[in-house]
C-alpha cells in the first residue's frame, strides 16, 4: 500500500513541476490541444466515449473473472503467517 502512495505522491510532485515549467513559458493546456488539432470539448467527447464502450466490457468480464477468482480463493492453502 506505500508503493502505492509513493508512486502516486512522485507523480503529482512531477505533474506539479512540469505544469509549472510550462506555465512559465505561458502555454496552457488549452494550447497544447489545439496545437495537436483537438478541444477540450473533443477530449472530452472522445473520453466519454471510451468510457461507454469499456464499462460494459469490465462488467461482462467481471461476471466470470470475479467468481473464479473466489473460488480459487476459497481453495488457495492457508498461509503460514
Amino acid at each position: 500500500m506505500f508503493r502505492v502512495i509513493a508512486t502516486l505522491f512522485k507523480i503529482g510532485v512531477a505533474s506539479l513541476l512540469v505544469g509549472t515549467g510550462l506555465s512559465a513559458f505561458n502555454l496552457s493546456a488549452e494550447d497544447i490541444l489545439t496545437r495537436i488539432g483537438l478541444t477540450p470539448e473533443n477530449v472530452f467527447k472522445l473520453l466519454e466515449q471510451g468510457l461507454a464502450w469499456a464499462l460494459p466490457n469490465v462488467v461482462l468480464g467481471s461476471m466470470i473473472i470475479v467468481p473464479v477468482w473466489f473460488v480459487v480463493y476459497l481453495f488457495k492453502p492457508p498461509s503460514r503467517d
